[in-house]
């Protein structure tokens, strides 16, 4: 028997879809693809048009230790720093502008932390 009512991940998923069908990345404008959850964070760079993940990170694996962060603490100056770190190897990459993918979340908290971050490395949106 199907459950009528949708859960918050269910939801999540159609916002999703809903924005993926309006965005997508190329090589010179890749997309700028943020998950969150409970306890991590991740964020990479995707070409969209061969299907290849350019950059990834991850708050699990990726030492975040100092970098000035103002008066953001916790997981979301964590954001905050993953997004920075982001956006110089985007440099290293020869990339400049990127096209930012939420992931269905809301932009707030940590997600807005990433699109910062990235803003002040350097990135476009």
């Amino acid at each position: 028997m199907s459950r009528l009512k949708k859960t918050k991940g269910d939801k999540r998923k159609i916002r999703h879809a809903r924005v993926r069908a309006k965005i997508s990345g190329t090589s010179i404008r890749p997309r700028l693809n943020v998950y969150r959850s409970l306890t991590s964070l991740s964020v990479q760079l995707v070409d969209d048009t061969t299907g290849k993940t350019l950059v990834g990170l991850s708050s699990k694996t990726q030492k975040v230790d100092g970098v000035e962060v103002g008066d953001r603490k916790g997981k979301v100056a964590i954001s905050y720093v993953l997004g920075k770190i982001m956006a110089e190897k985007a440099k290293e990459l020869n990339i400049s502008s990127v096209v930012f993918d939420r992931g269905g979340f809301a932009f707030h908290g940590r997600v807005k932390a990433v699109a910062d971050g990235a803003r002040d490395g350097g990135l476009q949106f």
